[in-house]
């Protein structure tokens, strides 16, 4: 039976650890992909797996990072450039350990996947249309949280986040030989500790508030029938997209979690797909 698919690592934010509990499931469970697909947090894992980091590489990174790094927020920038981070810091990280790949210099055939808000469609990145960018931009488009990173120009398109998109822009033929997709979807429960919205700044808190339920809600986003068949939902629990101060521990229990609901239901969904 041949097992090959596309994965799909979509969204997630600062929950990128579940997608590298994925992969490693993928590779213990020996599946074959040559092309994958990233959106959001889950373009980050992509992108460092498809340049050939070793998963340990990765997994330590991502253990290792302090998201609080990437925060550098600013009531000007919000106000200026629509985020209250540029998100400059985090695209040098990411080139940093890309080594300035391009598209074209990859191992793996990447596909990134943001949302031009401009008209609401997805643009993708990948070496069929875009060969010489460097993958840290398209990864760092994918990532623009709204209100948290600076809307980005490119062209004609304005770039945000690729979560917002619905999934028929993710589910299509993206190796142009029918190779079957799997998408993993990190779903969230709100998160109910208070914030306080008082004091000097409450826009900060305002703001963080209306991001965080943004996101929870996207990520509770019904999955059409016509895609369950090729979907894994990963429940993580109370751990919110936005959560730039996660400890050490609370990303391992999120790799634990990918790590165990890849493993229990990709089997299962590989058996579904072989009856079609």
């Amino acid at each position: 039976m041949n097992n090959a698919i596309v994965p799909i690592f979509a969204g997630g934010g600062t929950r990128l650890p579940a997608h590298l509990g994925v992969l490693k499931a993928l590779e213990l469970l020996d599946i074959e992909f040559e092309d994958l697909v990233g959106v959001s947090g889950g373009s980050i894992i992509a992108s460092f797996f498809a340049a050939g980091l070793p998963l340990n590489d990765i997994k330590k990174i991502a253990l290792q990072t302090n998201y609080n790094q990437f925060r550098e927020f600013s009531l000007i920038k919000l106000i200026r450039h629509g985020g209250l981070s540029s998100g400059d810091a985090f695209e040098q990280w990411i080139d940093n350990h890309l080594q300035g790949k391009t598209f074209s210099e990859l191992n793996k055939k990447l596909h990134i996947v943001a949302t031009d808000v401009t008209n609401g469609k997805p643009v993708i990145f990948d070496a069929e249309l875009t060969p010489d960018m460097k993958v840290s931009q398209a990864v760092r488009f994918s990532m623009s949280i709204p209100l948290v990173f600076s809307f980005k120009p490119f062209g004609k398109h304005i770039m945000v986040d690729g979560s917002i998109l619905s999934e028929d822009a993710l589910h299509r033929d993206w190796d142009h030989h029918g190779t079957p997709v799997l998408c993993f979807r990190l779903r969230g429960e709100h998160e109910y500790d208070q914030l306080n919205v008082k004091g000097f700044f409450p826009i900060f808190n305002y703001v963080t508030l209306l991001i965080r339920t943004f996101m929870t809600t996207i990520s509770r986003e019904y999955i059409n029938e016509n895609f369950w068949h090729n979907t894994i939902v990963i429940n993580i629990g109370e751990h919110s997209a936005v959560d730039f101060k996660m400890t050490k521990e609370q990303k391992h229990q999120l790799y634990k979690i990918g790590f165990h609901t890849a493993m229990e239901v990709i089997p299962i969904k590989i058996k579904q797909a072989a009856k079609h």
